[in-house]
C-alpha cells in the first residue's frame, strides 16, 4: 500500500463533491463509519484540530453516499443511521437524489 502524502479537509471534499460540509462532519465524527486510517486529525494550534480525509476516505464517503441515494427511503434511513442530527437531516433530506 502506498504511503499517504496528502489529505483534504472535509470542507474541501464537500465543496468538490457538491455536498453539505456539516453532513460530512456528522458522518466522519464516528470513526467507525470509514475504514481505519481514512480519517486524519490535523493539529492547527495548541488545542485546535480539523478533520481531513485520505483518498481512500474520500472514495469511501463518495461510495457510501451513492449507495444510500438509490431511493428516497434508503436515503432517509441512511441519514437517520449515520447523521442523527435533526437540523442537518432536515437540511439535506429533501435534496434531490443524484
Amino acid at each position: 500500500m502506498a504511503a499517504t502524502t496528502y489529505v483534504c479537509t472535509i470542507s474541501h471534499v464537500a465543496s468538490v463533491l457538491g455536498e453539505d460540509p456539516d453532513l460530512f462532519e456528522a458522518i466522519v465524527s464516528t470513526d467507525d463509519n470509514l475504514a481505519y486510517g481514512s480519517i486524519v486529525s490535523v493539529q492547527t494550534g495548541r488545542e485546535e484540530y480539523l478533520t481531513a480525509l485520505t483518498d481512500r476516505g474520500i472514495d469511501e464517503l463518495r461510495d457510501m453516499l451513492l449507495s444510500a441515494r438509490v431511493s428516497v427511503e434508503k436515503w432517509h434511513r441512511f441519514l437517520e443511521d449515520f447523521v442523527g442530527e435533526p437540523d442537518i437531516i432536515a437540511r439535506v433530506k429533501d435534496q434531490p437524489l443524484r
